[in-house]
Order: C-alpha cells, then sequence, then structure tokens
C-alpha cells in the first residue's frame, strides 16, 4: 500500500519569502555563470535559425552530421563576409582621421575662446585642465587597450563555443526530446511537444522577422543618408539598423556616430541634425508600423514588462543580455502559458488587454441585459 506524503502548506509570507530567496540565487546564478549561459542561448537561438535548412538537406538524405556541418561553414561564411566588409568600411576611416583632428582642434579652440569671453575662464586655467585630462587618458590607455584585446579575445571565444553548442544541440535533438519526456513524466507527451513546438515557433519567427526588419530599416536610413549626400552612407544605415537588437532606444543611439561624422567632416550643423532626424523618422516607422507588422504578436510582451526585462537583463549580461532579453522573455511566456500554476504570470507579462467602454448609467446596463439573455438563449435552442 502506497502512502502518499502530506502536503506541507506554508503561510502566505513563508512563501513569499521562498519565491525571492529563489529568485535572488537564480539571478546570483545567471550573473555568475554568464560565461556558460550566454554562448549556451545565442546557440539555441541560431540553431532554430539553421534548423530549417538542416531538416531540408535529411529530407534530400544528405546525412545528419554532414548536413550539419555544411550549415555551420555556410553560417560562418557568412558572418566572416560581414566582418570583412565591416573591417573594410572602418579601415577606410582612417583615410579622414586628419580631418577629424584638424575639425577636433578648431571646435576645441572655438569652445576656449567663448569660455574665455563669456564665462571669464582663463586660458592657462583652461590648458592645465586639458593637460591633466590628457595625462590621466593617457595613464589609463593601457588598460583600454587590454581590455580591447580581452574582449576581442572573449568575442572569438564565445563564437567558437556558440557554434560548437549548435552542433550538438542540432545533432543531439532527438535525445534532448527524450530527456524533457523523462524529466516531465507527469506530463502528457503532446503537451510537451506542444510547449517545444510553441518554443520554436516564436523563436523562429522573432529572427526571422527581425533580419528582414533589419534589411527594412537599413535600407530606409541609407536611402535617407544618400539623399543627404553623407559618406559611407551603407555603412552608417545598416550599422543603425544592428541596433535595432536594442528595442526602443537602440536606433537612436546609431544616429550618433553618423551625426558626429557629418559634424566634423562637412562642419554643417544642420545637416547633422538632419541625419539624427532620418534616424528618429525611421525609429518612428519602426515602432509603430514596421515592426508590429511584420513581428507582430509573435514576441507578445507588452511595453512595460519589455523594458523592465531589458534592464533587468543588462544589468545580468550586459549588451547580450539586452539583445537575448525579448527572445528569453517571449520563451518564458510560452511556458508560463502551458503550466496552470504559472498562467498569471504569462497573462501577466502578455498584451495588455483593450478596456472595454464603460457602461454610462444603471438605465443603460439593465437595456443591455435583455438583449444578452436573449442572445444566450438563441445560441442554446440552436445547440
Amino acid at each position: 500500500m502506497n502512502i502518499r506524503p502530506r502536503e506541507i502548506i506554508l503561510p502566505s509570507y513563508a512563501r513569499l519569502v521562498c519565491i525571492l530567496l529563489s529568485l535572488v540565487i537564480i539571478v546570483y546564478g545567471l550573473h555568475t555563470l554568464s560565461g556558460l549561459l550566454i554562448p549556451l542561448v545565442f546557440a539555441i537561438l541560431f540553431s532554430v535559425l539553421l534548423f530549417p535548412l538542416v531538416q531540408r538537406l535529411e529530407n534530400w538524405r544528405v546525412p545528419r552530421i554532414l548536413a550539419i556541418i555544411l550549415c555551420l561553414l555556410l553560417a560562418l561564411t557568412v558572418l566572416t563576409g560581414l566582418f570583412y566588409g565591416i573591417s573594410i568600411q572602418i579601415s577606410s576611416f582612417a583615410e579622414v582621421v586628419p580631418q577629424f583632428v584638424k575639425r577636433g582642434n578648431e571646435y576645441i579652440n572655438s569652445i576656449r575662446t567663448f569660455a574665455d569671453e563669456h564665462l571669464n575662464i582663463d586660458r592657462q586655467r583652461q590648458v592645465d585642465e586639458i593637460k591633466k585630462y590628457l595625462n590621466q587618458a593617457l595613464a589609463e590607455g593601457g588598460t583600454i587597450v587590454t581590455t580591447t584585446l580581452l574582449a576581442t579575445t572573449s568575442i572569438l571565444t564565445n563564437l567558437f563555443l556558440v557554434l560548437l553548442f549548435a552542433f550538438f544541440f542540432l545533432l543531439y535533438r532527438d535525445f534532448f526530446r527524450s530527456f524533457f519526456y523523462r524529466a516531465f513524466s507527469d506530463a502528457r507527451p503532446s503537451k510537451i511537444d506542444g510547449v517545444m513546438a510553441g518554443i520554436y515557433q516564436v523563436v523562429k519567427d522573432y529572427l526571422a522577422g527581425l533580419v528582414l526588419v533589419i534589411i527594412i530599416i537599413g535600407t530606409l536610413m541609407t536611402i535617407g543618408l544618400l539623399i543627404l549626400g553623407v559618406d559611407y552612407a551603407v555603412f552608417f544605415g545598416f550599422f543603425g539598423a544592428c541596433l535595432v537588437l536594442i528595442p526602443y532606444f537602440g536606433i537612436s543611439l546609431g544616429s550618433l556616430l553618423p551625426a558626429a561624422y557629418t559634424l566634423v567632416t562637412q562642419d554643417n550643423p544642420i545637416k547633422a541634425l538632419a541625419v539624427v532626424g532620418v534616424f528618429l523618422f525611421v525609429q518612428a516607422l519602426e515602432g509603430n508600423f514596421i515592426t508590429p507588422y511584420i513581428v507582430g504578436s509573435k514576441v507578445s510582451i507588452n511595453p512595460l514588462a519589455a523594458i523592465i526585462v531589458l534592464i533587468l537583463w543588462e544589468n545580468i549580461w550586459g549588451l547580450p543580455g539586452l539583445v537575448l532579453a525579448l527572445p528569453m522573455t517571449a520563451i518564458l511566456k510560452v511556458i508560463f502559458d502551458a503550466v496552470d500554476s504559472l498562467k498569471p504570470y504569462g497573462f501577466l507579462i502578455g498584451e495588455a488587454e483593450k478596456p472595454r467602454p464603460p457602461i454610462k448609467n444603471l438605465k443603460e446596463l439593465a437595456d443591455q441585459l435583455p438583449k444578452r439573455a436573449k442572445k444566450v438563449g438563441k445560441v442554446e435552442e440552436k445547440s
């Protein structure tokens, strides 16, 4: 005879303490293990992006290992081409560095003259302050170079880990499905399949929509910059478009570099403001029309929840957290919606329902009740 253990019911304050402690432990673990978890999450998204192509090759009787290797090589070739194109654009900026220095000195002299004439700040004092900050910058230069080299090495290492993890995720996808069947043996296999299919669909639609949004935004901003006569319009346009990965303010940040470049090289403040205006106009189109129409409700998260998770993941994982915040939250929403006890939390982070028009008075309510009762009666008669 099996005796079921008695369920212990904790008071509400004890449950709240347990939940808060669990959240603290989870956040601490996510931050501490970021070096492992960030490549893992990127590899999962990358695997979802490559899975249709791998599946197509497998349907053509290509062995699974060979199909995965071919897809990874294709992706690596595309990434290498992108990085090579970006490096060429950046190296071409070296031609205008002397012009940057010249214009920068002119602006510094103008600021010094203005401070001397209108703010009564002596020029010698300005020179002393500039020397002080210059020496401080030179002293920190070695640290900056070292940090940059370490960051570059970290990026290359993480890229290798992402490709390695993606290979095994695609290779052992049936094995992982069996693991979930065993781990959640209380749930029906069909429900587990439904959750996994929902996660795959939301990630696939988000990534495919994001690529299309970047292409459209980059094209629009490139056209705008070409009309204004800004050099390197294609580079600046698609550089700003890639910053759409940082929702809400990424495109605005992308306008700073071309605006500063235009101001220094062409000495035209109006054109620099026009560059910022182009980026802000495209951002308005992106937020109100392009992204809602293309991505739509694939990532159905309300703006308040999106802002909160962006700040949260940025504090946990930095810039990668900003990029991964929305797709990870969308995955969590799929899981929350599938578990009965977590459905309220899925509702909380989802898109808010449109408010119903208020009933102005009781007489209007009394007039509506008989009509509603008749409709219910007709439906019951038909059924």
